[in-house]
């Protein structure tokens, strides 16, 4: 993986003329033919006489070769948006899928249009990622073939508002898509190409010469038996082949510009290279997909690429990346050992299949401790954690929970709010005392358990209680002189459907609630006087 975003990076572009001879087909979205831009009404007449001659106009994708510098279009009908159930990502997939259209008939050089007024407040930067998601370049197929490694020359997008707000959207979306091309890269890729010493090297080569970035590995059997002793148990197995060593990959952003920090972001991810169950052994074919275990640690390091490149000011970023195998051989760890956390409570092993919190769970007892005494702590977990929630929520939406500080401060309302804005939404559950208690060891020899039978009803939200049974985490609380506010987001079903193009979530809502208004301000997305018509409001 040490080849990392090389010879995938393509211009992306603003023009205010879709119909310039430089592009070879338009990619057109819209909700109905009432546009009003004039830069795009010579796109009518040819739209107005397919309409009358095709009956499924208004349902499927449409190509027209049409008279005009640009020869080809292809026409995507967003479909209804004013259901209670429409949401912003009718233009994301119809922006994917136009661009797959185009893509098919052969484009190396297309323009992304859409009208200035539309049903939705961030279209533009929606629309974009949109397209952007069809002409991501999975890595492995780069390195295999560099003839295949980009799938365009460059990529335009029409925006006919200021010059200054347009500059400061592109900058946006592209570093965002950057930071996602990352995340796809290490979440999704073959698991023998992204074991985890392939991401170590994949990270310092991506991330490794920022100045804004610093980065600190540590590995090693005895020191992470030492400082991360659960995440050791679960390396146990994988640690006697050196390719496949556990690591904690640690990031710090520091601002270069010196303001005063608002806000303190920690995040933790989950990154499991390959899943096999353990001495609890996945069976039926249910280790298919499991290389997308290390989709939060993924999200992670697509953060501080996205940091990297935006360098916003009064914010500070820590991250971690828990790297390891959950293997099968003589050393793994198994059922009915009792560890001793790093937080000095001892878990008793129920499920070796439940590995992800025991990953996660030391490296968050960390970042709980370094978070004492920050400007404005929130502190996440990002993890493919539980089938529970797959089966809460279904495959496309991840779970989102808070602790007792966290929800005073209503961050998962914010987030889900940045989510929904963004084509990235996101369900809230709560955690209630059932959780709590179905953690607590019912005999002495240990002070929690990995995981309970009894919750298994309540599955993913017993597995974020866990983390911070583990980590301490619970010692921060309401009822504590030094709250914390955590929020853990299990992205077990919304990382994408195996073997599809992974979505990279949840870096659209985190960039959008952390950092879009820093980028692009509070401006809208449009034309100074657009009619706004649905506006998502925090």
């Amino acid at each position: 993986m040490d080849n990392g975003l090389d010879g995938r990076i393509f211009p992306i572009n603003l023009t205010d003329d879709p119909n310039k001879t430089d592009y070879d087909c338009i990619i057109f979205v819209s909700e109905n033919l009432d546009f009003t831009d004039p830069q795009l009404q010579f796109l009518k007449a040819p739209l107005q006489e397919r309409k009358t001659n095709d009956s499924n106009f208004e349902k499927d994708i449409s190509f027209i070769d049409i008279d005009g510098n640009v020869q080809r279009l292809v026409y995507v009908p967003i479909g209804p948006v004013n259901r209670d159930y429409d949401d912003v990502r009718r233009y994301y997939d119809a922006a994917c899928n136009g661009m797959k259209r185009a893509i098919k008939a052969g484009s190396k050089k297309p323009v992304l249009a859409f009208p200035s007024t539309t049903s939705f407040e961030h279209t533009w930067t929606v629309s974009a990622f949109g397209a952007l998601h069809a002409l991501y370049t999975p890595i492995e197929v780069a390195v295999s073939d560099a003839t295949k490694a980009l799938k365009v020359e460059f990529l335009a997008i029409f925006y006919s508002g200021t010059v200054e707000i347009g500059d400061r959207l592109l900058e946006y979306v592209k570093a965002v898509e950057i930071g996602r091309m990352v995340c796809r890269d290490i979440g999704a890729s073959d698991p023998e190409f992204s074991c985890t010493s392939e991401v170590e090297k994949y990270v310092l080569k991506v991330l490794g010469n920022d100045p804004t970035i610093k980065i600190t590995v540590t590995k090693g059997t005895d020191v992470l038996k030492q400082n991360y002793p659960l995440l050791a148990a679960v390396d146990r197995a994988a640690s006697v082949t050196e390719r496949h060593q556990g690591r904690v990959i640690n990031f710090d952003y520091i601002p270069l510009e010196k303001a005063a920090i608002l806000n303190t972001v920690m995040l933790v991810g989950k990154g499991v290279a390959f899943d096999t169950g353990g001495a609890d052994i996945k069976t039926g074919g249910n280790m298919r997909g499991m290389n997308r275990d290390k989709s939060g640690a993924a999200a992670v390091a697509g953060f501080f690429k996205i940091l990297s490149i935006l360098r916003p000011a009064g914010i500070r970023v820590r991250g971690t990346m828990a790297m390891v195998r959950n293997g099968v051989g003589p050393e793994m760890y198994v059922p009915d050992e009792i560890i001793k956390a790093a937080s000095g409570v001892r878990i008793r092993v129920n499920n070796t299949d439940a590995e992800g919190r025991f990953a996660m769970g030391d490296c968050l007892y960390h970042m709980k401790e370094e978070a004492i005494g920050q400007p404005n702590p929130h502190i996440y977990t990002f993890a493919t954690l539980t089938g529970h929630c797959i089966r809460t929520y279904g495959p496309h939406y991840s779970g989102i929970m808070e602790n007792g500080p966290a929800k005073k401060l209503n961050i998962c309302q914010f987030f889900q709010a940045a989510g929904d804005s963004t084509a990235e939404p996101c369900e809230i559950s709560t955690l209630r005392r059932e959780d709590f208690d179905a953690s607590v060891s019912k005999t002495e020899y240990d002070d929690f358990y990995q995981s309970n039978k009894v919750s298994g009803d309540r599955g993913h939200q017993y597995a974020a209680v866990f983390l911070q049974r583990a980590s301490g985490l619970d010692k921060h609380g309401l009822d504590s002189a030094t709250q914390l506010p955590y929020v853990h987001i299990d992205i077990a079903g919304s990382i994408g459907l195996y073997p599809d193009m992974p979505t990279a979530v949840p870096l659209l809502g985190l960039s959008a609630l952390y950092l879009r208004d820093r980028v692009i301000g509070k401006q809208r997305e449009h034309h100074k006087n657009i009619n706004v018509k649905r506006i998502n409001k925090k």
